[in-house]
C-alpha cells in the first residue's frame, strides 16, 4: 500500500497509537534478537527519529534492554555521526601495519612474531581487532516519512534492521535517496511499493511483515506468492486432448526467425496440446519451431486474412515477437489484433504496431494482454513509466482497457482497478529471448479458457511469476546469482519449476 492509503488506515485503526507502536517495537525486538542469535552482552545501536518510526525504535530498544542487550538509542544525526567516526576508525585500524618484536629467546625459530598494539602476541586463528561498536543497528530514524536524504553517506560495519522501511528509500517509488542498506526490513500492515521496486527492493535486503492489527484488506495491490501463482495456474483435465488448449502463433521473419522458435516451445511447456506458427515471408518448412508445433504459410504481405481464417479453432494466441515494424508488417498485425475473437498477448513489435493504430484495439471483445518493457510503454503512452509504477501501469491498463504487464526487475501486472506484482525474477533473465519465452508461457495459461477480468489478470501475473522462478530454480546458488540464464535454458526449467511451485504452496498450506 502507498504511504498515503496507510496513514489512513493507521489513522482508521480501532487501537490507539501506543498500542500499535508497542506491537511494532516488540516485533522489531524479536526480529533483533533472532538476528544476533540471542541477547547475552550483545550491543544495539538505535538510530530513533522523532515520528512513529522512532517510537517503534525505541519501545524495541526497551525490550532488547529487558532482555539484557546494550542499546544506545540516539538521533538521526548522532546515529550518522557515530557511524562515521566508526568506519574511519576501523579503516584507520585496517590500515595501520602490525608492529613486530625483535626474536626473543622464546622464539628459536628466527622468525619475526607479530604483536598487537599492546605487545601481545596475536594467536594464529584469532581475527584482527575492529572498531565496529555494536552488533545491530536498527534504522527507526524516519521510515515512510522521508521524500529526501538524510545525509547517510556511509553503510555501518554491523549489519542493519530497518524499521519498516530503510530511511531514505522512497516509499512509493523505491527511489534511493541515501540509505544504509538493510540486512532485514520489519515492516507493517502492507508492504510498500518501494520495498519490491528497486533500488529499494535491493536495500530493504529480507523483508519480514508483521501484523499489528492493522486492516489492509482494502488494498488494490497484491504481491504474488508461489501458492498465489499455483491456485491460478490451470492443471491438465483428465479427458483433455490437444486442441483443447491450442495456440497460434504469429511472430517471427525473414530476418529474426528464432522469436517463434522460444514462444513455441515455451507455450508447449506450459501446458499447450497444440501450437500452430507461422513467420509471415517465410516458408512452412523453414518457420523456426520445435519438432513438435505444426507450422503453416504466410506470404510477406496481406497475411492477417489467411491467418485469421480458422483463428476460433485456438484458445489463445500470441503476436508481435520478431515480426518486423515495416509499415506493411505494422498494418497487418494490427488488423489482426482487432479482429483476434480469442484472447491475445501482444509482444515486441505487436505494440509497435499498437502505437501506430490504437484504434486496432477498440474492435476487441476477447481479453488482451500488453507485454511492454520501458522503451515499449513509452511507445504506447508517450512517456516513460513514472516514478510511481504502481499507478503509471494501472492508468495504462484503464486506458487500453488491456491487462498490462510492465516487465522489470519487478513485473507488475495491471487491470484498470488493481495492480499484482511478480517480483520472483533476478538480473539472470535479462537475455536475449527471455520476453518471447514469457508471452509463450502467458498463452498457454490463457489457452485454458479464462476470460473473466479478474481471472485473466491473476493468470497472467501467475505466468510471470512461474517465469520468474526459473532465475532462482534450485535455491539462490551464489555461484550462479550472476550467471545469465539463456531463453532456451529457461524453456528447459518451466516443467520442474511448476512442480516446485505447487510443492511450495503445499508447504505453505500445510497440506
Amino acid at each position: 500500500m502507498t504511504p498515503a492509503e496507510m496513514a489512513a488506515i493507521d489513522a482508521a485503526a480501532p487501537e490507539g497509537t501506543d498500542v500499535l507502536v508497542a506491537r511494532a517495537g516488540a516485533a522489531v525486538a524479536i526480529a533483533a534478537r533472532r538476528m544476533m542469535g540471542g541477547t547475552y552482552g550483545r550491543r544495539v545501536l538505535v538510530a530513533a527519529g522523532k515520528g512513529n518510526n522512532g517510537a517503534d525504535g525505541r519501545v524495541a530498544a526497551a525490550a532488547l534492554e529487558r532482555w539484557g542487550v546494550r542499546c544506545r538509542v540516539v538521533t538521526p544525526p548522532e546515529a550518522l555521526e557515530l557511524v562515521r567516526r566508526a568506519n574511519s576508525e576501523r579503516l584507520s585500524r585496517q590500515a595501520k601495519p602490525w608492529p613486530e618484536r625483535p626474536v626473543s629467546a622464546a622464539n628459536k625459530s628466527g622468525k619475526r612474531e607479530a604483536t598487537k598494539p599492546e605487545g601481545s602476541p596475536i594467536r594464529a586463528g584469532s581475527k584482527m581487532p575492529t572498531s565496529a561498536a555494536w552488533d545491530l543497528v536498527i534504522d527507526a530514524a524516519y521510515g515512510t516519512g522521508l521524500r529526501g536524504s538524510w545525509g547517510a553517506d556511509r553503510a555501518p560495519a554491523a549489519p542493519v534492521l530497518a524499521v519498516d522501511i530503510p530511511s531514505g528509500i522512497d516509499a512509493l517509488t523505491g527511489e534511493d535517496h541515501g540509505c544504509w542498506p538493510a540486512a532485514l526490513t520489519v515492516t507493517f500492515g502492507a508492504l510498500k511499493p518501494g520495498l519490491l521496486l528497486h533500488p529499494g527492493a535491493a536495500a530493504a535486503g529480507e523483508v519480514e511483515l508483521a501484523p499489528i492489527g492493522l486492516d489492509a484488506s482494502g488494498t488494490m495491490s497484491w504481491l504474488v506468492t508461489d501458492a498465489d501463482a499455483d491456485a491460478s495456474l490451470p492443471t491438465a483435465e483428465p479427458a483433455a486432448h490437444k486442441w483443447r488448449r491450442a495456440v497460434r502463433v504469429i511472430a517471427g521473419s525473414p530476418q529474426m526467425r528464432g522469436a517463434g522458435h522460444l514462444v513455441c516451445a515455451a507455450a508447449q511447456q506450459s501446458g499447450a496440446g497444440m501450437v500452430v506458427a507461422s513467420s509471415p515471408g517465410v516458408r512452412a518448412a523453414d518457420v523456426a519451431r520445435p519438432a513438435e508445433a505444426v507450422a503453416r504459410d504466410l506470404r510477406p504481405t496481406e497475411w492477417a486474412g489467411p491467418a485469421l481464417a480458422d483463428i476460433k479453432r485456438f484458445d489463445a494466441a500470441v503476436i508481435g515477437p520478431g515480426i518486423g515494424t515495416d509499415p506493411t508488417a505494422l498494418a497487418q498485425t494490427a488488423r489482426f489484433i482487432a479482429d483476434c475473437p480469442v484472447p491475445l498477448v501482444v509482444d515486441a513489435d505487436g505494440l509497435t504496431a499498437l502505437a501506430d493504430h490504437p484504434e486496432c484495439l477498440h474492435e476487441r471483445t476477447a481479453p488482451t494482454v500488453l507485454t511492454p518493457h520501458d522503451g515499449e510503454f513509452a511507445k504506447l503512452t508517450g512517456s516513460p513509466p513514472a516514478a510511481d509504477r504502481f499507478e503509471a501501469v494501472r492508468r495504462a491498463a484503464d486506458e487500453f482497457n488491456a491487462v498490462v504487464l510492465l516487465k522489470g526487475p519487478t513485473t507488475l501486472v495491471a487491470a484498470p482497478a488493481a495492480v499484482l506484482a511478480a517480483a520472483s525474477g533476478t538480473a539472470r533473465l535479462a537475455t536475449a529471448g527471455s520476453g518471447d519465452v514469457l508471452s509463450g508461457v502467458i498463452a498457454a495459461v490463457l489457452s485454458a479458457g479464462a476470460t473473466e477480468p479478474n481471472a485473466v489478470l491473476s493468470q497472467t501475473a501467475a505466468a510471470a511469476h512461474w517465469h520468474g522462478r526459473t532465475a532462482t530454480f534450485g535455491g539462490h546458488d551464489p555461484a550462479s546469482a550472476l550467471t545469465p540464464l539463456t531463453a532456451m535454458h529457461q524453456v528447459e526449467l518451466l516443467g520442474a519449476v511448476r512442480a516446485g511451485l505447487a510443492a511450495s504452496a503445499a508447504e505453505t498450506n500445510g497440506t
